[in-house]
């Protein structure tokens, strides 16, 4: 076993009870980061209100953590290996536990935003150091069942957040939805001082600045093309093709500094590694699929079906639930099951449901929304376990704190291209759609000369006029939300092809453990 703890943890404890209370503090400093990706999210129109801002200035609230996690989780390998994970991890934990506090206390919006920055900067290395914690405490076996413990946290952080921000804006402020990290935080930083043991530090390693700027601004640029598109009009506006083209030299500068320097920013050694490759794309898909499909769901509920805020979390929750319980089967079934099998069995049931929702009307019940939901969770549970177990399957153990902010990255970025996705064809299909039925009302339709739609719909008052409008509108969202689902039900069973890149990964981490095991007897 090559979980490590610290000299300062009680002598009394045994190392599996040690194991357990670092999975612990892993598990709170990864719930709070996933949390916090969408618990503000709902509390923004109270935070415009309380601090004065315009529409325009308060999604910068959003934009300025997105952009700074996004453009800090790069080196979060580099650091650990330079000053050692356990320093960086409580200073990580810290540093966004004070964020979040000042984030609370923040009196104007250039506050916040500059609070929400040292948040972001301070919580991309969560996710990852935790998941590389947790991939070194356990062994090659255990690893299915611990990545399925940390991937309860991950999944069930961004479907769970905008319920408990909605119920903590709602029933105290929007101040709560920081302060709530205060005690965890604080708890999980005392615990890494107890019961984490420090790793080795590299002080020889040198930091590539060029690298590491080069790739900031290509992942900043991106982030804010994606995030800043729909707001301003995509490439109809000059700052669109400003941050592409700034996003594009960025990228080129680092791939052609770090494929030609000898001690690259990021360690492309791991990228020969097929499972790891693997692991990387559906990471992708993960991003785009689960965020995407939330990105539409809650305000179809809202806007469409008109369920209050805390009725449409709840039942998004749902689908937390299937998550949850196939996480917690998944380390079993990949024991019996090829891990390839089960992520195809992922993709056909995430895809079947999003099949499913493309026949949703006005009228779908909430029955419907919960069972759909439900087996959408079990479809993403069955994706994210056997994939997160497959990409750290083979990939040796030094470059595992990369390769978990590597993954983070990527699944950040597709869920940023997901949401932007979505968004955009959501609002440029209303339009269109809105056009093609409006062509239909006229005086010379049939169907509007009826009595009993003409009493209501009566085109010569005002009132009718703009009841029409609001049935054709309605009508307009509904059918772009069905053509939105059908769009990533596509992208979802296109990647089923993908599948055939993943090798037989019992075989190889059985490999891999004897290979372990005769490294720590040397």
């Amino acid at each position: 076993m090559s979980g490590r703890f610290a000299s300062l943890s009680p002598k009394t404890l045994s190392p599996k009870t040690l194991r357990m209370l670092v999975t612990m503090c892993a598990m709170t400093a990864t719930i709070m980061q996933a949390l916090d990706t969408t618990i503000a999210n709902v509390a923004l129109p109270y935070m415009q209100g309380s601090l004065s801002a315009s529409l325009d200035q308060i999604n910068w609230v959003l934009t300025s953590y997105i952009v700074a996690a996004a453009i800090m989780t790069a080196p979060i390998g580099w650091l650990a290996d330079r000053f050692g994970r356990k320093k960086l991890f409580i200073i990580c934990v810290g540093g966004f536990t004070l964020a979040s506090f000042l984030c609370a206390l923040a009196q104007n919006i250039e506050q916040i935003v500059v609070f929400r920055l040292l948040q972001g900067m301070a919580g991309a290395a969560l996710v990852p150091l935790s998941q590389a914690v947790l991939l070194d405490a356990y062994s090659v076996e255990e690893r299915s069942q611990a990545m399925a413990i940390w991937g309860v946290g991950v999944m069930l952080g961004p479907i769970m957040g905008p319920t408990l921000g909605a119920w903590l804006t709602d029933n105290y402020s929007w101040h709560w939805v920081f302060l709530i990290n205060l005690p965890i935080g604080v708890i999980t930083v005392l615990g890494l001082m107890l019961f984490m043991e420090e790793t080795p530090r590299h002080e020889h390693l040198r930091f590539d600045w060029f690298g590491f700027i080069a790739l900031a601004i290509g992942i900043g640029s991106l982030q804010m093309l994606l995030d800043r598109g729909e707001q301003v009009g995509w490439f109809g506006a000059r700052e669109i093709w400003i941050e592409a083209i700034v996003s594009g030299v960025g990228f080129y500068y680092f791939f052609a500094h770090s494929l030609t320097t000898p001690e690259p920013f990021v360690r492309f050694e791991m990228f020969k590694d097929r499972n790891f490759v693997s692991g990387v794309v559906f990471m992708v898909v993960i991003g785009v699929v689960l965020f995407g499909t939330m990105a539409l769901v809650t305000p179809f509920m809202q806007g469409l079906l008109g369920y209050p805020i805390q009725t449409a979390g709840f039942l998004l929750g749902s689908r937390g639930i299937g998550t949850l319980l196939t996480m917690m089967a998944a380390p079993k079934l990949m024991r019996m099951i090829e891990p390839r099998y089960l992520i195809l069995t992922g993709l056909l049931l995430t895809g079947g449901t999003l099949y499913y929702m493309t026949g949703f009307s006005l009228d779908v019940t909430q029955t419907t929304i919960v069972v759909t939901s439900i087996i959408q969770g079990v479809g993403l549970g069955l994706l994210f376990v056997p994939i997160t177990s497959v990409a750290f399957s083979t990939l040796p153990g030094h470059l595992r704190t990369g390769g978990t902010a590597i993954t983070t990255l990527v699944r950040n970025i597709g869920s940023s291209v997901g949401i932007s996705m979505v968004i955009a064809q959501l609002t440029s299909e209303t339009t269109a759609m809105h056009a093609r039925l409006t062509e239909q009302v006229t005086p010379f339709n049939d169907a509007l000369q009826m009595p009993d739609v003409a009493s209501h719909l009566d085109m010569k008052t005002e009132l009718g006029r703009a009841l029409l409008d609001f049935i054709v509108t309605q009508q307009a969202m509904l059918i772009a939300y069905l053509n939105d689902f059908k769009v990533l039900m596509y992208l979802t069973l296109f990647t089923i092809p993908l599948v055939l890149i993943i090798g037989s990964v019992r075989r190889q981490a059985a490999s891999a453990a004897a290979k372990e095991e005769a490294a720590a007897i040397d």
